[in-house]
């Protein structure tokens, strides 16, 4: 934009200039041929061949620099230095001389007036000056238009490099925060530009966030941490209630409080997990991993699980070796998760698939359901902390196990996504491939 406003504006000025400088010589050289034209017509008083025939001879002998033509009505020559011309009243431009003595091909610009008599007088001037100079500018605006061009696109470019290196900077420093290091901060500069008040004002901004996250994070942290406590002395007193023999409605109410218990802990364990997670910035132990390998490995872990609920697990994997980088532990805990999800929220009869591919740059990894699925303004929903869908109330689970994945697929750099699998539900989890070499 900048190098195509400079060169607009550049040529503009320079034709604006140029056609002005023309006109003026244009100008120019008409009042000299209206002054020459006025003072024969002056002399001779009468606008008649007999009264005109003697000036323009004497102005012919003595006026070289003029075109001159007296022709009568029938159109023959009687005085002047050209060929006869069509008696055309008013300016003209001739493409060339119509020279008798000497003979050329100039062009000219005069002219011309009908006598009283029906005779014909033309005076003109020599225009290879304005034929001279609107060649000159064209050819002056050609290169001008490239060297606009040359001097725009360098200083465009300069410009660019300068505004878009800043906003760079801006952009690494918020994909930094995204990824987790809340502390980075916009780098000021000694120019104390409108750059460096933005900067200021975002770098506020975040300082404000990052306390509000920590403290956040602190408190979740001090809850989780101080609420096992007691909750697992409150396990203890239960089991050393369970030695007591109770009558049978007692003992269920015991049973019933164990089995609440136990589900609070669990979400405990799994609020510290999600937290842990989510602060990380990178992954911990993370090693090159043969996505073949982990697959079979959660297969054979979690087929006697659906074959109790019923269900089948199937695995469909490439035959092409597939690597990723990332923590064993986690992306197991992430299938775990989904499968554990499939097996809960899918009836009985229902096929679970597990797949993977790849291309040049992703490994992308699948779960498919044939069972209900989920609604498309659910989705986005379901990943949230404690979400559970009305019809999911009675299955068991802490609501945590989606958050999980998304925060385990996006410490890894991945991305995920659920979609429709015609029935039931398909999700995608998209992750950077790593190179084979390094397994």
């Amino acid at each position: 934009m900048f190098a195509s406003c400079f060169v607009i504006s550049g040529v503009t000025v320079m034709a604006f200039s140029g056609y002005h400088s023309l006109h003026l010589l244009s100008q120019q050289m008409k009042q000299s041929v209206a002054n020459e034209r006025d003072e024969a017509l002056s002399e001779a008083r009468i606008k008649d061949i007999a009264h005109l025939e003697p000036v323009m001879s004497e102005l012919v002998r003595n006026e070289p620099g003029f075109y001159y033509l007296l022709q009568n009505a029938p159109g023959h020559v009687v005085v002047g230095n050209m060929f006869h011309l069509r008696p055309v009243p008013g300016w003209r431009t001739l493409s060339w001389t119509h020279r008798s003595l000497p003979p050329d091909h100039r062009p000219v610009i005069g002219y011309g007036s009908v006598l009283q008599d029906g005779g014909y007088l033309f005076v003109g001037i020599d225009a290879e000056p304005v034929q001279t100079l609107r060649r000159d500018l064209w050819f002056m605006l050609g290169w001008s238009a490239i060297g606009f061009i040359l001097i725009g696109v360098a200083g465009g470019f300069v410009l660019s490099r300068l505004v878009l290196g800043k906003i760079e900077a801006i952009s690494q420093t918020a994909r930094d925060i995204m990824r987790g290091d809340l502390s980075r901060r916009l780098p000021l500069n000694a120019a104390n530009d409108e750059f460096d008040h933005l900067a200021v004002s975002l770098n506020a901004m975040l300082e404000r966030n990052e306390t509000l996250v920590a403290s956040i994070r602190q408190v979740t942290d001090d809850i989780a941490h101080d609420m096992r406590r007691p909750l697992a002395h409150l396990g203890h007193h239960l089991d050393d209630l369970s030695g007591i023999s109770l009558p049978p409605a007692k003992t269920e109410a015991l049973n019933q409080a164990r089995h609440n218990l136990n589900e609070a802990l669990e979400i405990f364990s799994s609020l510290l997990k999600l937290a842990q997670i989510e602060a990380d910035d990178r992954v911990p132990d993370s090693q090159t991993l043969d996505v073949h390998d982990l697959l079979v490995t959660i297969s054979d872990l979690y087929q006697p699980i659906l074959e109790d609920h019923d269900q089948r697990l199937s695995l469909d994997v490439s035959t092409h070796t597939m690597h990723l980088h990332g923590n064993r532990v986690l992306l197991t805990q992430m299938l775990a998760n989904l499968l554990e999800n499939a097996t809960n929220h899918c009836p009985a009869g229902s096929e679970v698939t597990l797949s993977a591919s790849a291309s040049p740059k992703t490994v992308t990894i699948v779960v498919t359901d044939n069972g209900s699925g989920i609604p498309v303004h659910e989705r986005e929903h379901v990943f949230e902390k404690m979400v559970r869908l009305d019809r999911s109330r009675s299955v068991p689970g802490t609501g945590l196990g989606l958050s999980m994945v998304r925060a385990i697929v996006r410490l890894h750099g991945g991305q995920i996504r659920l979609l429709d699998n015609e029935p039931g539900l398909r999700c995608e989890m998209m992750f950077p491939k790593a190179p084979s070499s390094t397994s």
